[in-house]
């Protein structure tokens, strides 16, 4: 069997480009906030602050007792997008990158000689010394080499940080053996549960579980496929169409009260909506949730006749805010989803609906905020709001500065 695929996974991402920029954070623990405050989480952090158990997720003030000498720096979304695209180019200049799997994740096919092993792990020392010549010396990567892209993952992730591991096939399937389920892409909790209740409680009884075994297993042909990925067959990537739409943002203190985070919720609207329409779909659903800091959360969704337009995205928020709790729990963020998406052309209009379309309007504030930037033209539920609520950076999602970005 062939070597097919090279995947690069950039190490700890985030932390890593902070560190490259400030260089007194070098090989110093390094965390990075959404927000500069205590009752917020780590969203990225470098391996030196790893060592000490402080990972994405970790709270700060855990993070603290973990770490006591750990440093903190507010996320620069645009900055990391900035230098995914320099990273991309890197990689582009070494060999052709035929996926970008996320802010942090490529994928390359490997053609003619680049497929012998020994080509194949030159070409992975080249990529690392382009990207340390030209985007920079912080930036590590670890680099998996396989048959099949699912397998040049799971090579990526079995040497962090700044490897290279080759998974051949007559590796194949034993050099799985010591990883756990979750390890590998494809099987989240609630797959991992399902596959024990088959009685497929390791990597091991996967790989020895037959086409049909993992079939009914997933409950649907997915299980084929990772029989298929397993061996390091070539398996064609499903096409598939955005399911939501959203965007969350932790409350700095001065936001955590009832009119600030409504505001708040307002602006991410407005974000959303825009988003929405230059993906040119509608959506049919929109929910909201509002996490506290005692740790309990309110939620609240609602059926919409399927839109894009942002007024009618914002009476509906104007109507579920009206059943939020007047109670005393300090809001700490917030969350707007819009969900039932479908293609813009496939909208019909309500035989009920008696108002103006606002498409003109719609596309008349778009494009002045394109053009002269973020909050030219807004409306007035976000004023309090305008300099929150930042550009975020979802695992598979790399966002467009100029549709999503704040300046």
């Amino acid at each position: 069997m062939t070597l097919r695929a090279l995947y690069v996974d950039f190490n700890s991402y985030f932390a890593s480009v902070e560190q490259e920029l400030l260089p007194e954070l070098r090989g110093k623990p390094t965390a990075v906030l959404p927000v500069l405050a205590d009752t917020t989480c780590c969203i990225a952090a470098s391996y030196e602050a790893k060592n000490f158990g402080v990972k994405t997720g970790t709270p700060v003030r855990e993070a603290k007792r973990l770490c006591p000498a750990i440093n903190f720096v507010e996320a620069r979304p645009a900055i990391y997008i900035e230098y995914h695209h320099k990273l991309v180019e890197a990689v582009e200049s070494c060999t052709h990158v035929e996926t970008v799997c996320s802010i942090d994740e490529m994928a390359c096919e490997l053609t003619g000689s680049q497929q012998q092993r020994s080509r194949a792990l030159d070409l992975a020392k080249i990529i690392k010394r382009k990207i340390y010549s030209t985007v920079g010396e912080a930036l590590r990567c670890s680099i998996g080499i396989a048959p099949n892209t699912f397998l040049a993952k799971v090579a990526c992730d079995m040497q962090k940080p700044d490897g290279c591991v080759v998974i051949d096939d007559t590796d194949l399937p034993d050099c799985l053996y010591r990883l756990e389920l979750r390890d590998l892409c494809g099987i989240g909790r609630n797959m991992e549960k399902r596959l024990n209740e088959h009685g497929i409680d390791s990597v091991q009884k996967l790989c020895s579980a037959n086409k049909q075994q993992l079939r009914i297993a997933w409950g649907s042909i997915e299980g084929e496929r990772m029989y298929s990925r397993l061996r390091g067959k070539i398996v064609p990537t499903l096409p598939s169409l955005r399911g939501s739409v959203g965007h969350s943002h932790v409350l700095p203190p001065e936001l955590r009260s009832r009119d600030a985070a409504y505001s708040v919720l307002h602006r991410l609207t407005q974000k959303a909506a825009m988003r929405l329409r230059s993906y040119k779909r509608i959506t049919g659903a929109m929910h909201i949730k509002v996490k506290h800091i005692n740790g309990e959360s309110w939620e609240n969704q609602a059926r919409l006749d399927p839109t894009q337009d942002t007024l009618q995205l914002l009476n509906a928020l104007a109507t579920m805010w009206k059943k939020y709790p007047k109670a005393k729990a300090v809001p700490l963020s917030v969350a707007i989803t819009l969900s039932d998406l479908d293609e813009q052309t496939n909208q019909s209009w309500s035989l009920f609906d008696t108002g103006k379309s606002h498409d003109k309007l719609n596309a008349i504030i778009d494009s002045l905020n394109l053009r002269y930037g973020k909050n030219t033209v807004y409306f007035g539920g976000a004023h309090f709001a305008l300099n929150s609520a930042p550009m975020r950076i979802a695992f598979n999602h790399i966002p467009d500065p100029v549709i999503e970005g704040d300046e």
